[in-house]
């Protein structure tokens, strides 16, 4: 979000060693795990620790004929991880690809995109325990994914930070997902539309993306900044009765997911600006700081948009981006 604020004391790890001696000396202290940087919003300077997550490394875990069990460190960039599965053929994670920020960000967010969650490819995440000052490893159950969830920003945030997570991928036979129109019509573009590869379905993923979504080197943001809401089926019908173009994408019998950018949108925030920050004119689910403003004004936009969808659509919507006070 480019905006000036700054930490009292920063620590990048780049070792599980230095892990165990920041929770041996400094267990009392505040702080906060930082991956890319790219899902935060900070209104204040941070006087705690930032611990900046620099672990690197990828490896094969094991692997058999069909699927390659596939070991990323937490500090890897997360695209550039997904572009090396490509490379190697790997397939699962084509349509996360040109999503910003880390590996070890991926299971807590419980990353997605056009129709795959990242949980759909987790085998296990390792995690240190900041009481013990040992590792851990939650298998997929364990991490108790939901969507945009997962345990590790609940139950857990604080007490366990990602140091690694393994990726059961396929090496062969990919089950491709391209059920969303944007991917069909732009694979269609591509020429690709009859015998697609993982590695067009990324890069139709990736022309989608740039097409819609402002580069934050461009034009400061943090992507989505809100969670698509999940109503009752009930509730949307009646909203449907009034808003006959209302889309919605059912999750479960009685549940319906709902696009907040639809939502925003036709509140009419879209392209709307309040002073230095204001909503994206192509996605109404990004917000932007063209005129370099401070985290207070995000938020306040955020607030005044999560206000006017409650008032028009009777909707709360939940902020996806992390909010730091401190």
């Amino acid at each position: 979000m480019a905006l000036d604020v700054t930490a009292n004391k920063f620590l990048e790890i780049n070792s599980i060693k230095d892990l165990k001696e920041f929770f041996s000396n400094y267990k009392n202290e505040d702080f906060y795990v930082l991956g890319g940087g790219s899902n935060v919003l900070f209104l204040n300077d941070f006087k705690g620790f930032i611990l900046k997550i620099d672990l690197k490394g990828i490896s094969i875990e094991s692997e058999d004929d069909d699927f390659v069990y596939l070991k990323a460190s937490a500090g890897e960039n997360w695209h550039q991880f997904v572009q090396y599965t490509l490379d190697k053929n790997y397939g699962g994670l084509e349509n996360l690809s040109l999503i910003p920020g880390t590996v070890g960000a991926s299971p807590i967010q419980n990353i997605g995109a056009y129709g795959v969650e990242v949980k759909d490819c987790i085998e296990k995440v390792e995690a240190f325990n900041t009481k013990t000052l040992k590792l851990e490893y939650f298998n997929n159950k364990d991490c108790k994914f939901d969507y945009r969830e997962s345990i590790f920003k609940r139950d857990l945030k604080g007490k366990y930070i990602v140091t690694s997570v393994i990726f059961k991928l396929t090496k062969k036979n990919h089950k491709l997902n391209v059920n969303y129109g944007a991917i069909k019509e732009e694979l269609n573009n591509l020429g690709a539309f009859e015998n697609p590869t993982i590695q067009k379905v990324s890069e139709a993923v990736i022309n989608i993306r740039e097409s819609k979504l402002p580069n934050p080197k461009d034009c400061p943001n943090t992507g989505s900044f809100f969670k698509n809401p999940i109503i009752e089926t009930e509730k949307y019908n009646t909203l449907h009765k009034k808003y006959i173009n209302i889309p919605g994408y059912p999750i479960t019998d009685k549940e319906i997911k709902v696009p907040a950018g639809w939502l925003i949108e036709n509140t009419g925030w879209k392209g709307k600006r309040k002073g230095n920050v204001g909503v994206h004119d192509k996605q109404a689910l990004v917000l932007i700081n063209p005129g370099y403003g401070t985290g207070e004004e995000v938020y306040n936009l955020s607030q005044e948009i999560i206000d006017s969808v409650k008032n028009i659509f009777g909707i709360e919507l939940e902020r996806e981006v992390n909010v730091i006070k401190s």
